[in-house]
């Protein structure tokens, strides 16, 4: 009877074992990062869009390449940039051409229908731009009526529009804030980051600007672009955002290329 009553322990402690092996097999694969190539974070951008990715004497820099090296370090990876044209971007994340992608990507439930997303390593907000000496726009509210350019059909229209302002139409960014200057138009909208990279260039530029609230306009979140069947791959890139956050990186990278801090809430 004791050996039959230990041959059951046995054969149930053996059944445990087989159990737990298994989930702990399922919890590991899950838990590792699918790459393009092993060893390699292949990271997907346009390589044209300055400040964030582009070429300096023929060299790929900007936020997002640096971004990209320290991610890349801090899962201990090599970082691998793919120059890829915007329209197919995105898509080549699905196709496999690259792991991850960094491009001042904005999280929209359209995009997270089919792609993950990092957690958000740029808050980008939104900018009320007028001439130094303007008196009359000092909030999103003081718009109302007044002729402020953007460029037609852009989220910045819909939003002027929304606050009651004439819109003038105004494709190219630096156009807009020309007119501005030349009095032309009383104001623009635009993302805090565009408007301090100009900025930088043109320092002595007659213009000023004022954060509009997210209460009023919602910060758009900028994070890295994955696949959905990756969740090793987005713990990895996750941590390592948190670690350059701590670190203090995150915010040094954001004023090295637009001379303030557009990392944080």
């Amino acid at each position: 009877m004791k050996k039959w009553i230990k041959g059951i322990g046995i054969i149930g402690l053996g059944l445990l074992l087989a159990v737990t092996l298994t989930a702990c097999g399922k919890d590991s694969s899950s838990s590792k990062a699918k790459l393009d190539t092993p060893g390699t974070l292949t990271i997907g951008l346009e390589g044209t869009f300055a400040p964030y990715s582009y070429r300096d004497n023929g060299k790929l820099t900007g936020f997002e390449v640096d971004l990209g090296k320290a991610i890349a370090k801090k899962a201990g990876l090599k970082a691998k940039f793919v120059p890829t044209k915007w329209d197919s971007l995105i898509a080549g994340v699905g196709d496999n051409k690259f792991d991850i992608v960094l491009n001042d990507v904005t999280i929209t439930k359209a995009r997270q229908k089919h792609y993950d997303f990092s957690t958000p390593y740029i808050y980008s907000k939104t900018v009320l731009i007028t001439k130094k000496d303007n008196t009359d726009i000092k909030n999103i509210e003081d718009i109302k009526g007044k002729k402020i350019a953007v460029g037609t059909g852009t989220d910045n229209a819909v939003q002027a529009e929304k606050y009651g302002a004439k819109t003038l139409s105004s494709s190219q960014f630096a156009d807009t804030l020309a007119l501005i200057q030349q009095g032309r138009a009383e104001g623009t909208l635009n993302s805090r980051e565009a408007l301090l990279d100009y900025l930088k260039d043109n320092p002595n530029a007659d213009l000023k600007y004022k954060v509009v609230p997210s209460s009023k306009i919602q910060s758009a979140k900028i994070a890295a672009l994955m696949s959905k069947d990756n969740p090793g791959l987005k713990k990895k890139v996750n941590k390592a955002i948190k670690e350059l956050r701590a670190d203090g990186t995150l915010e040094k990278l954001s004023n090295k290329y637009f001379t303030s801090n557009i990392t944080e809430k």
